[in-house]
């Protein structure tokens, strides 16, 4: 699987859960963890989890399973770590207090809002 592929396995499976706010940051160069970090929004716990599992099981179908999930026993913040992409996964208060976008000091590659997928 080309990281292509992968980086469209994500974002496929985060929009067929409506995830909300997605933003993709290219962090190549900037760590050695991975190069690609996507950022979602949940509406509420139940949601978070849907979405991380959503993001594991089309992983695991294209055999490409992740290397570790955490964070969904509590479902405020998940991370999907998919290698070359890691998908994180927080309901809205959580993900602005963290405000990850801003820690990784980039530009948004892509930012998709809910009422841009409509």
């Amino acid at each position: 699987m080309t990281i292509d592929e992968l980086k469209q396995l994500a974002m496929d499976a985060l929009e067929d859960l409506k995830a909300e706010d997605i933003t993709v940051l290219d962090v190549t160069g900037k760590t050695t963890v991975t190069d690609w970090v996507y950022v979602a929004t949940g509406s509420s716990s139940r949601h978070v989890k849907s979405i991380a599992n959503s993001v594991v099981v089309a992983a695991k179908q294209a055999e490409r399973p992740p290397l570790g999930v955490e964070g969904e026993t509590e479902g405020e913040w998940v991370l999907v770590d998919l290698g070359d992409v890691i998908v994180h996964v927080m309901q809205r208060q959580v993900r602005e207090f963290y405000d990850l976008e801003s820690l990784w000091s980039v530009d948004a590659i892509e930012k998709r809002r809910e009422q841009d997928v409509s």
